[in-house]
């Protein structure tokens, strides 16, 4: 973690792993507005990652008996919209601890209940609800990816057009994948198993890439990741 004007920032770890808590949209059950926006040139996200109990010792909720780290962990954030955000923090009183943290269970679990978490009784029939989401991706890899010849024409869409679909499409699909494989591990053969963590990996570097603006070189996605359960 970086500490930036004596505050701990999250890790990037936690910044991700508050995105994929969020699905997309604001955790405020009476908001839910969208995060991530279409512009005309790119797609931006304007999500806020909001403090619970504040960061410093006299912000909104504070709480002097809890350390500068703690603070700074995935337990104590909250994923918001901007006007959310400022509104909880100007009007604490209205907003207390337990309240925050209500929004975020229950958006989580909504999320996951809405990514198919779900185990079915046979390999084949998990197989079944994965095949949209992979096909759906690699439609898009296919047809909008940096792998198409329209790369090399400057004045293409495609590029926008692919960045936008990498949040609106692929990554919630991805995590979708990732939740139905782990609710249905007990239909992963031994390698499917090392498949399937190779795929976590690859939507780790991948999100990190693309929401948080990293630059190393990820994973890739696996090879025969395409046929698992089949």
């Amino acid at each position: 973690m970086t500490c930036i004007n004596g505050r701990i920032q999250p890790s990037n770890t936690t910044k991700l792993r508050l995105f994929a808590d969020s699905g997309g949209y604001c955790s405020n059950p009476s908001c839910l507005a969208e995060l991530f926006v279409d512009t005309d040139d790119e797609v931006i996200h304007v999500g806020e990652i909001a403090h619970v109990i504040s960061a410093g010792d006299s912000g909104p909720r504070a709480d002097t008996r809890t350390t500068a780290e703690d603070r700074s962990q995935y337990d104590n954030l909250i994923l918001l919209c901007p006007t959310c955000h400022t509104i909880v923090d100007k009007a604490e009183s209205s907003y207390p601890v337990d309240l925050l943290l209500t929004w975020k269970r229950n958006h989580k679990q909504v999320k996951d209940e809405a990514f198919g978490s779900r185990m079915y009784e046979s390999r084949q029939e998990a197989r079944k609800a994965l095949d949209p989401m992979l096909r759906e991706n690699q439609f898009i890899f296919s047809t909008y990816g940096p792998m198409t010849d329209e790369r090399f024409n400057p004045e293409s869409t495609l590029p926008r057009l692919w960045r936008r679909k990498i949040r609106t499409k692929i990554i919630p699909n991805n995590r979708k994948i990732l939740s139905l494989c782990d609710a249905n591990r007990s239909h992963l053969l031994p390698e499917e198993e090392m498949l399937l963590e190779a795929f976590r990996q690859h939507v780790d570097d991948f999100e990190a890439k693309h929401l948080l603006g990293v630059e190393e070189h990820g994973s890739r996605f696996p090879e025969g990741f395409d046929a698992i359960l089949a």
